[in-house]
Formats: C-alpha cells, sequence, structure tokens
C-alpha cells in the first residue's frame, strides 16, 4: 500500500473540503434561485460541456485507458476553493463561482461516477477489467467530498474563528500532498508527463 496515496491523500482532502464547507452558508446554494441564469451556464459548463471537450479530446489522442480515465477524472472534478480565489483575481463574481463549488461538490458523488461510466463505455473501455467500480467511486467522493463538506457547514458557527487557519492548512496540504505524490511517483512522472501533459494543458486551454 502507498501510504500517500492510500491514506494521507484521501485525509488531505477530506480535510480541505471540510475547510470549504466552513465557508459555505444556506445563502450560497439559495443565490442559485436568485441568479438562475448565470447559474445554469457555469453548471453546464462544467458538467457537461467541460467532459464532452474532454471526451472529444481523448477519443483523437493515442492514449493508454489508465491515461483516458484520468483525463476524464479531470474533467468531471468538482472545481475547489482554488476556482474561488482565481474568480476573485479575475475580478468576476466570486459569489456565484462559490454557490457552483457548493453544489458541484456536493453532486459529484453522482456526477463523477456518471460521467466516468458513460464516456468509458463510448471510449470502449470496460471499468471492471481496469478494476474500477463505480459503486467504489461513488462511495469514496461521499466519504471525501461530501461528507467533510457537510459537516463543516453544520459546524460552521461553532468553528468560525477556524475557518482562516483551516484555509491555511488546507493550502499546505494541499502542496504537501502534491509534492508527495511527485515523490511517490518519482520514477514515473516524466512517462506520465509524456503521455498526459500535453492533452492537460490543451483541456485547460480550451
Amino acid at each position: 500500500m502507498n501510504i500517500v496515496t492510500d491514506v494521507v491523500l484521501p485525509i488531505a482532502l477530506a480535510f480541505i473540503m471540510f475547510s470549504l464547507g466552513l465557508g459555505l452558508s444556506i445563502s450560497d446554494f439559495a443565490r442559485i434561485f436568485t441568479k438562475p441564469k448565470e447559474f445554469f451556464v457555469g453548471f453546464v459548463s462544467q458538467l457537461i460541456i467541460l467532459p464532452i471537450v474532454a471526451l472529444i479530446l481523448v477519443f483523437i489522442w493515442p492514449l493508454s485507458p489508465e491515461i483516458a480515465i484520468g483525463v476524464m477524472i479531470l474533467a468531471a472534478a468538482p472545481g475547489g476553493a482554488t476556482s474561488n480565489i482565481l474568480t476573485s483575481f479575475a475580478k468576476g463574481d466570486v459569489a456565484l463561482s462559490i454557490s457552483l463549488t457548493a453544489v458541484i461538490s456536493i453532486l459529484s458523488v453522482i456526477t463523477i461516477p456518471l460521467i466516468l461510466g458513460i464516456s468509458l463505455s463510448l471510449l470502449g473501455t470496460n471499468l471492471a477489467n481496469e478494476g474500477i467500480s463505480l459503486m467504489d467511486i461513488a462511495l469514496k467522493m461521499f466519504l471525501i467530498v461530501t461528507v467533510p463538506v457537510l459537516i463543516g457547514m453544520l459546524l460552521k458557527n461553532i468553528l468560525s474563528a477556524f475557518e482562516g487557519i483551516a484555509k491555511k492548512i488546507s493550502t499546505v496540504l494541499f502542496f504537501l500532498v502534491l509534492l508527495g505524490a511527485v515523490l511517490a511517483e518519482r520514477e514515473n512522472v516524466i512517462t506520465y508527463f509524456a503521455q498526459a501533459g500535453l492533452i492537460t494543458l490543451i483541456l485547460n486551454i480550451v
């Protein structure tokens, strides 16, 4: 068992989502109804258009099944706190960005397995043959993403003073986990970058 990817990474991601939950409130979800058009455009863009773009790229790009799965996971993953920060830097609608982050993070327990299942079946990749279970993905997403966000929201009032510290810890954890993952896979990093670096860059640009 790789201690970094199997233990440390899930715990770190759960804490990051918990800190995100500390910054969310019911009003973030209510904003869906006050700005329905803007929310709908962002929602459709992230949950439908982005995976379709990724699927097109994966179709035309010669990739191994593992890399193709990785690209689709990347496209299906919800935006986190970083997207809200970048929205602020770009002088965009931060409140709307937070609403999208909140809703899509909660729904990711359903959307990620669904997007993966549909896209990989279109690619002719059998998840069972790759040792991947959609039920396992959904359960892990629920435990690592949905539950921590909900706990954070429930404890928001009690731990309001901890929110700023939690976000700083989350930022540090993110970089430590990233560094740990790179070090753990240091023998394969160059190979992975050669296989997926360009297609990932193009996906982000598009």
